[in-house]
């Protein structure tokens, strides 16, 4: 490969890894920084003192009726002549708590989840550095991938990283775009954001279904993987390379990662693309409550939709700083990574030392290379 083309590919091979660094340290610093979340009010409103157990507002105050508020806060319905007929709730509590979620756990552990994982990335390769091919490339290559396998990961990929950062902007622009873009130029990339985060999920969700079709015979657990597992995959120490198959251990992780969390994460997605018209929490809290769990079965629709919104940010979260350490070291962790979904075709001795068992049968060797 001429030098020129040879820069070329490794600098393509960190873009990936540079957007979503880029993205996740300014969400997860700003995240972390933002002081009110949503919680409090610009402008203070002025405070009149109770008089004689008045309320101003001529409402009763501490002679209140409050038996008639605690029905109101516990969802007691009225009556209405629209067709809506959540409209004839004067107070949905659920929605507290929902507010309190969003805006408290998930948007800081979050944020901390994001900024943790970059933390241990960058430890990593200060402490361990690039890891290279033991044996110097070998000028050779074998096919890893072909190409219907490589359309089926740069499809879920690029489709996950455009998610991501139109998720992030959801769950964390306010506090740290807007400030800077300004509300004119924030609205005109938050609508651009909302209709590509929907659109996009669609390609997301084909890219893990061909997935899981292409790879899932190769990602069933073996005793194989605990011997991976035992030696740390060979990541920490120089000249350590426990056998694998095509995908060893850690891969396993992040494949079962993204079809259970990608399946997860589409299926909240489309309960909040298509509102009230699906229900899956209720007959879930059910079948769990088989283990005896006291979870509430009979949700409104409006607490469906809320359920959902928490959840799919939980799992996008969770799944944003799985998918960092794995583009790390398919880019700049690992000499030889990227060319496996890049051109398809891996060193001969990348994958001998990476993938032994593997790297045997497809070039017909069936006696597996010392360790």
């Amino acid at each position: 490969m001429p030098a020129a083309a040879a820069r070329a590919d490794r600098v393509f091979s960190l873009l990936p890894f540079a957007v979503v660094l880029l993205a996740a340290v300014l969400f997860a610093f700003g995240g972390l920084t933002s002081a009110a979340w949503g919680q409090q009010s610009s402008t203070p409103v002025a405070e009149e003192s109770p008089t004689g157990g008045e309320v101003p507002g001529n409402v009763l105050g501490s002679e209140a009726d409050s038996e008639m508020w605690r029905a109101v806060r516990g969802g007691v319905a009225g009556t209405v002549s629209i067709p809506d007929p959540q409209a004839a709730f004067l107070i949905q509590s659920e929605g507290d708590n929902w507010r309190a979620w969003r805006n408290g756990p998930v948007t800081v552990y979050g944020a901390w989840t994001m900024l943790g994982i970059i933390i241990v990335v960058a430890l990593f390769f200060v402490l361990r550095g690039r890891i290279k091919i033991d044996a110097g490339p070998s000028g050779t290559t074998v096919e890893r991938f072909n190409l219907i396998e490589r359309t089926a990961h740069w499809l879920t990929a690029v489709s996950f990283i455009v998610l991501a950062l139109t998720g992030l902007n959801m769950l964390y622009g306010r506090h740290v775009l807007l400030p800077v873009l300004g509300p004119e130029i924030f609205t005109a990339i938050s609508i651009g954001g909302k209709y590509a985060h929907n659109f996009l999920s669609f390609a997301f969700m084909v890219g893990v279904v061909m997935m899981f079709v292409l790879w899932v015979r190769h990602n069933i657990p073996n005793k194989m993987d605990l011997q991976w597992l035992a030696k740390g995959g060979g990541l920490f120490s120089k000249g350590v390379h426990p056998p694998a198959a095509k995908f060893n251990a850690g891969q396993k992780f992040i494949f079962w990662a993204v079809i259970l969390g990608g399946g997860s994460v589409s299926v909240s997605g489309i309960a909040l693309m298509f509102p009230f018209e699906f229900a899956f929490f209720g007959k879930t809290f059910e079948f769990l409550n088989i283990f005896g769990l006291s979870l509430p079965t009979q949700l409104t629709m409006l607490q469906e939709m809320q359920l959902s919104q928490v959840w799919h940010a939980i799992v996008s979260l969770v799944l944003i700083a799985i998918v960092i350490g794995h583009i790390y070291i398919g880019s700049v962790g690992m000499e030889g990574a990227f060319d496996a979904m890049g051109s398809g075709q891996v060193d001969s001795n990348w994958a001998r030392e990476h993938h032994s068992v593997w790297a045997a049968q497809v070039t017909g060797n069936r006696s597996q290379p010392a360790e």
